[in-house]
């Protein structure tokens, strides 16, 4: 966590080119998202970086990271004994079943549901879910996740009061972060829900 917070003053700091500002970002992302996405809110809501380009480098970090755990899952069914331990167990047979048969929104959901999208898209490279299918539905829930988080903590940084104090920034971000979160969980739990009766 020491890493990750030296990482977030570095770049609040605001002191580095826009180039290695958006790297930094987009390696935050690798690390925890959120963190990052309150960080590139801050940088353009101070105008550290555009805006255009801290929604560019948070879209970059949270797809391709997306897509290394995808790829990552890949490389693991290349492991004799993975695969046969795995493929082995009912359970991931039935998920693997249920993947397979509504990839684009079983993936899609997976990005709003704290806690599965590691395992959700290792998974998918595992069984193999196709690639387009796959980065089309990552695709599409991040620009969608990233665009109302982002905008949200953006409009958030443009207030007067918030901008002069950076802890009442963050403890509002972490609050707005954790409602939207919440209420999207619900919306799609609701949906995948209806969808199996």
């Amino acid at each position: 966590m020491e890493f990750v917070t030296s990482i977030q003053h570095g770049l609040l700091n605001g002191s580095h080119s826009t180039a290695l500002l958006m790297v930094g970002i987009v390696i935050l992302s690798y690390l925890l998202e959120d963190v990052a996405i309150v960080t590139a809110a801050a940088m353009s809501s101070n105008d550290l970086l555009p805006t255009h380009l801290a929604l560019l480098a948070i879209f970059l970090g949270i797809a391709t990271g997306d897509l290394g755990l995808y790829w990552l899952g890949r490389m693991a069914r290349k492991v004799r004994a993975m695969r046969f331990r795995l493929v082995k167990k009912q359970k991931f047979r039935a998920i693997q079943k249920r993947l397979l048969k509504g990839a684009f929104v079983h993936l899609f959901i997976i990005r709003f549901v704290p806690g599965l999208r590691t395992v959700g898209y290792s998974v998918s490279g595992f069984i193999a879910v196709p690639v387009w299918i796959f980065t089309a539905a990552v695709l599409l829930a991040s620009v969608l996740w990233t665009s109302i988080i982002f905008g949200t903590l953006h409009k958030l940084g443009s207030i007067d009061v918030v901008q002069q104090n950076m802890l009442l920034f963050v403890l509002s971000a972490a609050v707005i972060m954790w409602l939207v979160n919440k209420t999207l969980q619900s919306y799609f739990k609701r949906e995948a829900y209806s969808a199996t009766k």
